[in-house]
């Protein structure tokens, strides 16, 4: 539901056409799912992108995407605590956002200590609803298209696209540049596709489960958010100010408009859920990959190699990740946002060269016609569509990205006495054959 969510912002930056903007973003990343899906049959680690550079490429260099992905991962549970406050602030605007904050995170907290099956249970009943809730969102934008109405009043008088229209796609007033800058922020409503490989150590049958699992997640999440945005660019057309108040922070102003003030209310009610189902998710992950960098000592082990004897969960991790959520009280959405993107696009570049430096160079598999497009070809594919993403990166957010890097790399100059020696990792080979 993070289309409803990020609708506006997008929309002033892509110039009115999000579904293009979704399009672009689906390419790269069912590319990179691809990649991914070669590097967790090789390496079944819940290192994800860590473990696959770490193995594939140098220990530093698998230090250093680590490192630029707890961007990602560390501030994937903060956002859905940030949209909860969203929802709540405008259903209870007379509380104090903190009591929101704090109550949510120690909420996630708890959920995540009782142990991966928990958390799986509870996540697939809140995306079977929210699946059904788009789809009952969609069919009342469609019904008022239908009608001849959108969110401006009669279709006909303003000589704007009724129902069936390629204007959402591309328009005279399209530039490729703005569709780009529209995909980059759209990275991050398929976070979560990637973190799936976290859980590498902890899914029966991981080689075929796992591979399948993240590119059915990013194909289907794709294609709800393409068919979503297009009604909703046809019902909200031309500059979103006009309909929002908050253009950051659309999806309370949208439900309003779109299903009256108890539609709003009870979807809002439900998107609180939902975004904390998503919270507990991406906490998971966090908390995994943490884990397994302090198992192999590049954090320090004591504290991250902790696992909990009772729950076998990284507890002390946990725990870290939900003091990591608190800060969300001092910062924007459109800023943690756009960090989260930071860290994925890392992490999605260097996966897809893992796999050319892993298969191709490594393994001498450029022999075949298959294999030369397998492990050659679709991965540069994928690094050159997430290197457009980079190319229109936010300012703001590459400075704080390129900051916590350098923070990393002083990490690692320390860790490794000024670069005279490899990283730390643990050594045992998860290699398996393709």
């Amino acid at each position: 539901m993070t289309l409803l969510d990020t609708f506006g912002m997008v929309s002033r930056d892509s110039l009115q056409h999000v579904p293009s903007s979704y399009l672009i973003a689906l390419v790269a990343v069912l590319l990179t799912s691809l990649s991914y899906g070669h590097m967790i049959r090789k390496y079944p680690s819940s290192g994800s992108a860590y473990t696959y550079v770490q193995k594939s490429m140098h220990a530093n260099a698998g230090f250093m995407v680590g490192w630029s992905s707890l961007l990602d991962y560390l501030l994937s549970p903060m956002v859905n605590i940030l949209l909860a406050k969203i929802y709540l602030a405008d259903l209870f605007p007379n509380v104090n956002h903190w009591v929101w904050i704090i109550g949510l995170t120690l909420f996630m907290v708890g959920i995540n200590l009782r142990g991966i099956r928990f958390v799986a249970n509870f996540n697939s009943l809140i995306v079977f609803l929210q699946i059904l809730i788009i789809g009952i969102f969609t069919f009342l934008i469609y019904d008022k298209l239908a009608a001849g109405q959108n969110a401006l009043g009669e279709i006909a008088s303003q000589g704007a696209d009724a129902l069936w229209s390629f204007s959402p796609f591309w328009s005279a007033q399209t530039e490729l540049g703005a569709l780009v800058t529209g995909a980059t922020i759209l990275c991050f409503s398929f976070t979560g596709f990637d973190s799936l490989s976290s859980l590498a150590e902890e899914t029966k049958n991981t080689e075929k489960t796992l591979p399948r699992a993240i590119f059915l997640t990013a194909l289907i999440s794709g294609l709800i958010f393409i068919c979503s945005t297009y009604f909703l660019q046809l019902y909200f057309p031309g500059n979103p100010a006009q309909y929002f108040e908050l253009v950051d922070e659309t999806q309370p102003e949208i439900l309003l408009l779109v299903g009256g003030a108890l539609f709003q209310s009870v979807v809002l009610s439900f998107a609180i859920v939902t975004v904390m189902a998503s919270g507990i998710a991406a906490h998971a992950g966090v908390s995994r990959l943490m884990y397994v960098m302090g198992r192999d000592g590049v954090l320090p082990k004591r504290f991250f190699g902790h696992i909990d004897a009772k729950n076998h969960t990284p507890a002390r991790n946990i725990w870290l990740a939900g003091v990591v959520c608190i800060s969300a009280g001092f910062l924007s959405l459109e800023f943690v946002v756009a960090l989260i993107s930071f860290g994925a696009l890392t992490a999605f570049s260097f996966v897809n060269l893992s796999v050319v430096t892993s298969y191709g160079f490594r393994d001498g598999r450029l022999k075949k016609p298959r294999d030369i497009l397998q492990f050659f070809v679709l991965p540069l594919m994928g690094f050159a569509a997430i290197g457009a993403l980079w190319l229109e990166v936010e300012d703001t957010s590459l400075k704080a990205g390129v900051a916590w890097a350098a923070v990393g790399l002083v990490y690692l100059a320390w860790l490794t006495k000024g670069f005279r020696r490899s990283a730390p990792q643990l050594h045992e080979e998860h290699a398996h054959a393709d």
